[in-house]
C-alpha cells in the first residue's frame, strides 16, 4: 500500500476508453493521474511535470513510446517507466529494456496487477535500487538485463530474465505457474502451462547447478520460490 499516500503518475495511452478506466482505476487506489493520448504529448508532460512513475503505452501517435523513453533517458530523467504493450515476442520487450524502460505489461492484463507493478516500481526508485534486484548473491539489473552469481555473470535470455524478475520481486514469496505466465507471457496465453516448469529448468541449470546452489525451489501444490538461503532449500 502507499499508506494513504497521493503520488502523481502520468498514463500514456491512445485508447480513449481505455485510458479513462485505468485513470479512475488508479486515482480510486490513491494514485493523482494525468492523462496522455500522444506520444509527443506525453514527452513534453513527463518532461514538464515531477511524477513518480509513468505508465506508457508503446503504440501511440505522434511518437511512439520507445522514443519517448529514449528521449527521457537521453535527458537524464530517470522517472520508473511501465511500458504497455499487445506487441507479442522477446525482442519487443528486450527493445524497450534496452532503451530504458523498467518494466513492462503486455494487453489484456488484469488492473490488480497493474498497480503492483507500478507500487513496486514506485518502492524500488525509492529505496535507489530501481534497477537492481539481489536475492543472496545473485543479483540482476533489470535494466541492463544481465545476471550475477557472485562475481560471475550469467548469461539469460530475455525470457529466462523475465521469469527471474518475476519471482525475484517476490522476496522470497511463492508464485504460482499462472501468476508467472500472467507476468512473462501475458494473460492472452493459450497454450502449455508447463512452459513455466521448462524455463525454471532452463535457469536452474544456470543459476544454481554450476554453483552447488537450490535457491529456485518448487513450492508444492503452489509454484515456486527465488531464496536466498540458496544452500538448503530442497526442490
Amino acid at each position: 500500500m502507499l499508506h494513504n499516500a497521493v503520488v502523481r503518475v502520468l498514463l500514456v495511452d491512445d485508447e480513449v476508453r481505455l485510458a479513462t478506466t485505468l485513470a479512475r482505476g488508479l486515482r480510486s487506489e490513491g494514485f493523482d493521474v494525468d492523462v496522455a493520448h500522444r506520444g509527443d504529448e506525453g514527452l513534453w508532460r513527463a518532461q514538464e511535470g515531477a511524477y513518480v512513475a509513468i505508465v506508457l503505452d508503446i503504440l501511440l501517435p505522434g511518437m511512439n513510446g520507445y522514443e519517448v523513453c529514449r528521449q527521457l533517458r537521453a535527458g537524464g530523467d530517470r522517472t520508473p517507466v511501465l511500458l504497455l504493450t499487445a506487441k507479442q515476442g522477446e525482442h519487443d520487450e528486450a527493445e524497450g529494456l534496452e532503451l530504458g524502460a523498467d518494466d513492462f505489461l503486455r494487453k489484456p492484463f488484469s488492473f490488480v496487477v497493474l498497480v503492483a507493478r507500478l507500487r513496486a516500481l514506485i518502492r524500488r526508485a525509492a529505496s535507489g535500487h530501481g534497477d537492481l534486484l539481489a536475492v543472496g548473491d545473485l543479483r540482476v539489473d533489470v535494466l541492463g538485463r544481465r545476471c550475477w552469481r557472485g562475481d560471475v555473470e550469467v548469461n539469460l535470455t530475455a525470457r529466462e530474465l523475465a521469469v527471474l524478475v518475476a519471482l525475484a520481486r517476490r522476496d522470497g514469496g511463492a508464485a504460482t505457474k499462472a501468476e508467472v505466465l500472467a507476468e512473462v507471457w501475458g494473460f492472452d496465453f493459450d497454450g502449455d502451462d508447463n512452459i513455466v516448469e521448462v524455463y525454471v529448468g532452463y535457469l536452474r541449470s544456470k543459476i544454481d547447478r554450476p554453483f552447488g546452489r537450490a535457491s529456485l525451489q518448487t513450492v508444492r501444490t503452489i509454484g515456486y520460490r527465488l531464496v536466498a538461503d540458496d544452500l538448503a532449500g530442497g526442490r
